[in-house]
């Protein structure tokens, strides 16, 4: 069974991040994805805020989500760059992470991602870079010993 098959299956419980950080699956499908969370008091920084890398990592699990439904599904990914802009903080409530694919070619596909407060406004903004790493390449590369 394939990732996105195992997601329509068993949801979240899918992928173990999900799991931990309580992320929701909203919706996938044609380059595109959508996944909900529910800022937790663990996830407030020192200041109050939820910590920044939060909103980094959901907006890649969401960009990466969107990059899977247009990949062989034998495919890979490995982010090979991001960098997030942040304009709002939150210190509770439900937050939705929208990811799409911008362009994808034989070894590298980009991405855009935004986090947003739910129904409200965009709190960051992510664009990221991913490997596609073919099944023979991947199988290879697991294959090798090390030097």
């Amino acid at each position: 069974m394939g990732y996105l098959e195992e997601l329509r299956e068993r949801g979240r419980d899918a992928n173990p991040f999900f799991t931990l950080m309580g992320i929701e699956v909203v919706t996938f499908g044609e380059g595109k994805a959508e996944l909900s969370m529910e800022v937790r008091a663990d996830m407030l920084n020192g200041a109050g805020w939820m910590q920044g890398g939060i909103y980094t990592a959901l907006a890649d699990e969401a960009m990466a989500l969107a990059l899977f439904t247009v990949l062989d599904e034998k495919d890979r990914i490995a982010t090979i760059s991001e960098t997030t802009s942040f304009f709002l903080g939150v210190w509770e409530g439900r937050i939705v992470a929208e990811g799409r694919v911008t362009r994808i070619g034989r070894q590298v596909a980009f991405a855009e991602g935004r986090v947003r407060a739910e129904g409200a406004e965009v709190l960051s903004t992510t664009s990221a870079s991913f490997s596609i790493i073919g099944r023979r390449l991947y199988k290879n590369i697991c294959d090798s010993s090390p030097v």
